[in-house]
């Protein structure tokens, strides 16, 4: 599909453009911290002002094409409200399914990274080995993925296992999921459970004794409120500082 004309700042209301930028943004630091897989994992968020829409990206789009003014407007039931491109079902199905059960959370973001998908696949889940692990290790969710199944039955299934609180989930065999009320939120859960992830591949794959940390210590780390410890975003505007030196283009 060739690229189309993309909408005008002056086209869309200050709020939303506020919201459009931030979302940009996380599709472009998703390139920088190589999170992507193609064009096939998404990112979202809500439209306060619209009720029942919310933002996407253009299927068919690298991240590192995604701008403020080309991510598409949907609606719950998979309308495309405003934008000249597709939008991935299986993207629709995940965002619309989160944000429609959860008036908490404003931002949703799913991956398909290796190390993510690699403990996808392990059974013994998240281990709480270091601390980005045990900031999350008993508050994370897990879902059965079924791409067959990838219509209501499905969504219900999703939004019942991440349950009324938890904001991180681990999708068997698939992936990894975080949201947040803000975007900076839901970007540092996800470098937070992608971390964890990491670490806990390369200590597996080390074939060597584990040092698990002392019960007390996991409990205490993960009573730690991520949301209120990232009260003020300043890992996401140290994040926002750098895309502003390296790729500007984000905000057009």
């Amino acid at each position: 599909m060739a690229m189309t004309a993309k909408l005008r700042p002056a086209e869309i209301s200050p709020r939303e453009w506020d919201i459009r930028c931030d979302l940009a943004a996380m599709y472009r630091a998703f390139v920088r911290y190589g999170w992507t897989d193609l064009i096939y994992t998404h990112i979202s968020a809500r439209l306060p002002d619209e009720p029942g829409h919310y933002l996407i990206n253009p299927y068919g789009l690298m991240f590192d094409e995604i701008t403020a003014s080309n991510l598409i407007v949907m609606d719950y039931e998979g309308n495309v409200v405003r934008g000249d491109w597709p939008v991935n079902d299986a993207g629709h199905a995940i965002h619309h399914a989160v944000l429609k059960a959860r008036e908490d959370v404003d931002f949703v973001a799913h991956t398909h990274s290796r190390a993510g998908m690699a403990v996808a696949c392990m059974k013994c889940g998240l281990l709480p080995l270091t601390q980005q692990a045990m900031f999350v290790c008993d508050k994370v969710s897990y879902h059965d993925w079924d791409m067959q199944t990838a219509g209501q039955e499905e969504c219900d299934k999703l939004v019942a296992d991440l349950g009324p609180k938890n904001r991180d989930m681990i999708l068997y065999n698939h992936g990894l999921l975080t949201c947040g009320n803000s975007a900076g939120e839901a970007f540092l859960r996800l470098y937070n459970l992608e971390t964890a992830c990491k670490v806990q591949v390369d200590v597996m794959a080390a074939n060597t004794e584990i040092v698990m940390p002392k019960p007390e210590i996991v409990a205490r780390t993960n009573a730690v409120d991520l949301s209120e410890w990232n009260s003020e975003n300043a890992a996401w505007q140290a994040v926002l500082r750098q895309l502003e030196k390296s790729d500007p283009g984000y905000k057009t």
